[in-house]
């Protein structure tokens, strides 16, 4: 008589497992896709020394900041279309950039831009981030323009 409750109780088991394996299996693999998905959503930041020395293919999408440099700034006639370089003191790269910049933007002022790798020093933007101050670029750029020599505070610049 306890040949059929031994049986009920293992095939019970037996259920219980599959229905664990198949769950778990279908949350690896939802998990899979999410993170897939995700992947192609990051945007990197990275400053113009790194973008030359991770040699990133053409086409990638990242996020590029530093100043922009001194005398480096010219407009299309389409009145939408405009190139400038952006520096960290050791390289610089070139940015095509269509659309309105905003108001802070300006030569010497720091930049982030959004968009994706072009040729050898070429930088395709589709988005530009002016900023005034350190208060409010990426702690990446502020960083990385310091260790280079080209970032200084304004208040040590008052201070001078």
């Amino acid at each position: 008589m306890s040949t059929p409750t031994n049986s009920r109780a293992a095939k019970r088991k037996k259920k219980r497992f599959y229905l664990v394996l198949t769950s778990m299996t279908i949350l690896a693999l939802a998990v899979g896709l999410v993170l897939t998905a995700l992947q192609d959503n990051i945007s990197l930041f990275l400053d113009p020394t790194e973008l030359k020395e991770r040699q990133i293919a053409e086409g990638q999408r990242i996020r590029l900041g530093g100043l922009v440099a001194e005398e480096s700034f010219k407009k299309d006639d389409d009145g939408l279309t405009y190139h400038f370089d952006i520096t960290d003191g050791a390289e610089t790269v070139s940015v095509v950039y269509k659309g309105s910049l905003p108001d802070l933007f300006r030569e010497g002022q720091g930049v982030v831009v959004e968009g994706q790798v072009g040729g050898p020093g070429i930088f395709h933007a589709n988005r530009a981030l002016a900023k005034h101050d350190e208060n409010y670029m990426p702690k990446e750029v502020v960083d990385s323009l310091k260790k280079r020599g080209v970032f200084r505070h304004a208040e040590e610049e008052e201070s001078i």
